[in-house]
């Protein structure tokens, strides 16, 4: 099963972001039919890379980053990804990287 320590890695690697947030979600669809087949995360990350492009090429950056990860067991990702100097950019005042 993937955790999100490994999420984390990947995106650094592939990304160099500037701040990321990775939370595990899984407990909060306990019980979902899709829980069963994988873990559910949010990721948070602002990133030069997504300077100019719109949210879908930033979300395939991510997408793309994280294929090896995917079949592992990710079965949902929420992806909140920002270009540095965008509202909501800057890392959030409390860390709940899981």
């Amino acid at each position: 099963m993937i955790h999100a320590e490994q999420i984390d890695a990947a995106l650094r690697s592939a990304l160099q972001p500037e701040s990321l947030q990775v939370i595990d979600d899984s407990h909060l669809h306990v019980g979902h039919a899709g829980a069963r087949e994988g873990r559910h995360f949010t990721v948070r990350l602002s990133c030069a890379a997504f300077a100019g492009k719109p949210r879908v090429a930033r979300h395939r950056l991510v997408y793309d980053a994280l294929a090896s990860l995917i079949p592992q067991g990710i079965h949902a990702l929420a992806i909140d990804a920002r270009a540095p100097g965008e509202p909501g950019s800057s890392p959030p005042p409390a860390d709940r990287s899981a």
